[in-house]
């Protein structure tokens, strides 16, 4: 009895030290709540109205467009991750766009056709993407805006198991966020 009368009195005198201990000076006025984003009040309405505007995340919805009538497609040679000179005005396109832009992103997406194996595929494919990237880094785009990214052989723009269709699938696509 007396042990928890004692640890009673030991814990109303630690509430009292601690009260004292007190960084907040209690006989000051409080702090006045200064609204920011308030109208004035309208005459005979009651309250305020906050004034928050919306966020507007793309001013243009050009989020996915990137740069117009430039094409989005690079084709490669079977077995090959060269970038040929016909598409070099593709690579100056997007790469004007992206330093005129240097808030967006880029994902270069490598694509190969059907043939050869799964992790073949994938590793081309990340060859075709990175020799993208690499030429859009030479032109001055930073290396922070752009990632290479492979698919492989998952994701055919044609079907088929022709050369036309492999032709078609042998690519990098610019794709933007």
């Amino acid at each position: 009895m007396i042990k928890r009368m004692n640890l009673a009195i030991g814990a109303a005198a630690m509430a009292l030290v601690m009260a004292g201990c007190s960084s907040v000076p209690l006989d000051q006025p409080p702090v006045e709540d200064k609204k920011i984003g308030t109208l004035p009040q309208q005459p005979g309405g009651g309250g305020t109205q906050s004034k928050v505007e919306p966020v507007v995340t793309d001013n243009a919805g050009l989020t996915n467009l990137g740069p117009q009538n430039v094409a989005r497609v690079i084709l490669f040679d079977y077995d090959s991750y060269v970038i040929k000179p016909e598409y070099q005005s593709i690579v100056d396109g997007h790469a004007r766009w992206m330093k005129a832009n240097p808030s967006r992103k880029l994902n270069i997406e490598g694509h190969t056709d059907e043939r050869g194996g799964r992790e073949y595929n994938l590793a081309l494919g990340q060859r075709r993407a990175e020799a993208v990237r690499r030429a859009l880094t030479l032109l001055g785009v930073p290396d922070a805006q752009m990632e290479a990214v492979s698919f492989g052989k998952e994701k055919p723009a044609a079907m088929g198991s022709d050369e036309s269709a492999w032709a078609q699938n042998r690519r990098a696509e610019f794709t933007y966020r």
